[in-house]
């Protein structure tokens, strides 16, 4: 029998994050199987061992620091919000590999982490523009939790914004877990806003979505999206998905081949009623295969064998091709419309770099 690789598999199971649970669990199982039936990661058989992130985050990087100090694991990976991965950064940064699969701010150069999500200036920002250019909307409201990335990517947006034609003219954080958003809502009415940039997270958005469509304000107001997937609108409803967008790197029927041939072996694997494929639950399956890339380029997922490595390596994927960009990936995303409770994607915004 092989040696195990072993990865901290970090991904919310709790909370208001807990909605994207299933969808990352069951991707990441795909990949390992996918893995385990060739090579593993560097010769070696691969397993997940289980990190609940919907906790407070230094309770999650003190669980994760702990599988690090003895030796029970050989990497991390999984989605889960910023404010846990500044956190298990802080604890055991620089000593294994970090995949952190989530949309974030901006960039970390800790040795070994590497961030492979979207980020603002590849998905919030193009979209905006292309809400500028087909629907008119030039006045936003952004209405996020209050943590590192809605702070930071807010930040970035009213910056990016100005001088564009577009602009951001009020702002909004609440706490995650905020399930009563009446008076961002009466703010709401009274703004003179296009449209409300939505910076909200699993069941927040959920809620937010309701309250919002339940006010009339999805009549006149469009919303976008950079963490709204397919368990956000199912949860929310129909009702409450009238002129909602979102950006990503990936949509459960997005019409790519690559995109296809995972969705195919997904629903072959786990059957009809799997949780469902979106970009939060693909993103998990992409970090547990970037791993198995780097431990085909280094040799190894030691962190000094893979701080070795040239920028610039393309790649395929589910999201078609990426490319490592020092330790950030660049992406093709797109900018899709809710439909009910599916997606239309409309166009390209972003294309790999």
């Amino acid at each position: 029998m092989r040696e195990l690789l072993s990865i901290a598999f970090v991904v919310p199971l709790q909370g208001p994050t807990g909605i994207y649970g299933p969808s990352c669990l069951a991707c990441a199982e795909l990949a390992v199987e996918q893995l385990n039936a060739g090579r593993g990661i560097a010769g070696r058989q691969v397993e997940l061992v289980q990190v609940d992130a919907g906790r407070p985050p230094e309770l999650v990087a003190e669980e994760v620091g702990r599988l690090v100090d003895n030796g029970r694991v050989d990497a991390v990976a999984g989605w889960h919000i910023s404010a846990v991965r500044v956190a298990i950064t802080r604890r055991i940064g620089g000593r294994v590999v970090y995949a952190f699969a989530a949309m974030h701010e901006g960039g970390d150069d800790t040795p070994g982490v590497f961030m492979l999500g979207e980020r603002p200036v590849n998905q919030l920002l193009p979209a905006t523009h292309w809400m500028r250019r087909q629907h008119g909307v030039r006045r936003w409201s952004v209405v996020g939790n209050d943590y590192v990335y809605p702070r930071v990517t807010a930040s970035t947006t009213i910056k990016a914004l100005h001088h564009s034609g577009s602009s951001v003219v009020r702002t909004d954080f609440v706490p995650l877990g905020t399930a009563d958003f009446s008076t961002v809502i009466q703010d709401l009415k009274q703004a003179e806003v296009d449209g409300v940039i939505m910076l909200l997270m699993g069941q927040d958005a959920v809620q937010f979505n309701r309250q919002f469509a339940r006010a009339g304000l999805s009549e006149r107001l469009l919303r976008l999206s950079p963490a709204i997937e397919e368990n956000t609108l199912l949860a929310g409803g129909a009702s409450a998905n009238k002129g909602l967008y979102a950006a990503a790197a990936y949509f459960d029927g997005l019409a790519t081949t690559e995109s296809g041939d995972f969705a195919r072996d997904y629903y072959a694997h786990f059957g009809a009623w799997a949780p469902p494929l979106n970009a939060i639950g693909e993103s998990c399956y992409e970090a547990v295969r970037f791993l198995a890339r780097l431990g085909e380029m280094a040799g190894s997922v030691a962190v000094d064998a893979v701080s070795a490595l040239p920028t610039g390596h393309f790649y395929d994927s589910p999201r078609g091709l990426l490319r490592l960009d020092g330790n950030l990936i660049d992406q093709d995303v797109y900018l899709a419309s809710a439909n009910g409770l599916e997606f239309t994607v409309e166009d390209q915004i972003a294309r790999t770099g």
